[in-house]
């Protein structure tokens, strides 16, 4: 499992520029107007790790398999999306299953690109993004009620449960609050999810700076920063114009040009770091002679869970996993060396997945 992301903001805010420099694609036509992107665009890249590259030589693997993080760009949104206005609302199913959602918001000032409300203004953008999803949000739900209470009242529990969830963010939405604000119990999580609600879904802020704010940002990425911490997520800052730019180099020139900009990483990597920790994902490993690759579960998985990411029949005929930690593989030089000093482990059901972990899996089926 990788994750995806739905990339939303105003019009010619830089989403397109980014979604074209992050996926390394011209797939969507950036351009000086709004509703240049009149179809969802989806994009997938290749997560960065450097231990892939460091288990791949211990074990001379043939080739390197990294996760995948997939990209959902749709069309700007505006004041009155919900209503019509604009092309946006016509995609937003696009990124109801979606696992999270990324806000592109505006941090630079450019006389040359025009902006739809007439000024700079993060945060109100943020909030009129907002407000159209949360719209969008009580919209979905009134179609649902109807059918939900047919089921109740023949008995069904599940759509009891749904519609007391229903009740708590019809409250929260008509309070102006998203629906991720509604505290859930464990066991309302999962009726909660099958309601794929835009605003229920985790949210991180991505601002985008000119090129001269990139390493320290600006007073609007601090608005935001704060808007962040208020509401328990993260703010990246980045510039889509210079991740155009590392786009196009190669992986060796890039690492002296963000240098030269007094930076010490891609925005990519920014992005996937606080989207795995958003999503509360992480990373282990298998590796062979024909493969290294990486494969992404939640944290606190435990093993069978792990496995069934490779495969179902993997999960449901599990027996053990061999497994070694990710630093003693690398000091010890791989499988064989770290079986004679006793650091692979054969860890059974109730193991609780690390990042970095090197496993095999032993099923039957």
């Amino acid at each position: 499992m990788g994750f995806n992301c739905g990339i939303v903001g105003m019009p010619n805010v830089g989403k397109s520029t980014l979604f074209n420099a992050l996926t390394a694609t011209q797939a969507a036509q950036a351009a000086n107007f709004p509703f240049c992107t009149i179809e969802p665009n989806v994009g997938r890249v290749a997560v960065p790790d450097e231990r892939m590259d460091k288990i791949a030589a211990i074990m001379q693997s043939e080739k390197i398999i990294p996760t995948q993080l997939e990209f959902v760009d749709i069309a700007g949104l505006v004041r009155g999306a919900s209503k019509g206005e604009g092309l946006g609302n016509q995609f937003l199913a696009n990124i109801r299953e979606c696992d999270a959602i990324f806000y592109v918001l505006r941090c630079f000032e450019n006389g040359d690109i025009t902006h739809v409300e007439g000024t700079i203004d993060p945060l109100r953008d943020a909030d009129i993004i907002e407000m159209e999803l949360m719209l969008a949000d009580m919209e979905s739900l009134e179609k649902r009620i109807n059918a939900l209470e047919k089921k109740a009242k023949g008995g069904d529990s599940e759509a009891k449960a749904q519609i007391e969830i229903i009740a708590e963010v019809k409250k929260a939405l008509d309070a102006g609050r998203p629906a991720r604000s509604v505290k859930l119990n464990d066991d309302q999580k999962t009726p909660f999810a099958r309601l794929q609600l835009l605003t229920g879904k985790p949210a991180l802020y991505i601002c985008n700076v000119s090129e001269a704010d990139a390493a320290s940002g600006n007073n609007w990425t601090k608005q935001v920063e704060a808007k962040a911490k208020s509401e328990g997520t993260q703010a990246v800052i980045i510039s889509a114009a210079i991740e155009s730019e590392v786009a196009q180099l190669s992986a060796e020139d890039q690492a002296g040009f963000l240098a030269d900009l007094g930076l010490t990483e891609a925005g990519l990597n920014k992005i996937i770091r606080a989207g795995y920790e958003l999503l509360g994902l992480m990373t282990y490993f298998t590796a062979g002679p024909k493969e290294t690759r990486a494969w992404t579960v939640r944290k606190g998985a435990k093993a069978p869970e792990a496995a069934g990411v490779i495969h179902g029949d993997f999960e449901r005929g599990f027996i053990k996993a061999e497994t070694i930690a990710y630093d003693d593989f690398v000091t010890l030089g791989g499988e064989a060396k770290a079986r004679e000093m006793g650091k692979l482990r054969q860890e059974g059901k109730e193991y609780v997945v690390q990042d970095g972990d090197v496993m095999h899996f032993k099923f039957n089926v």
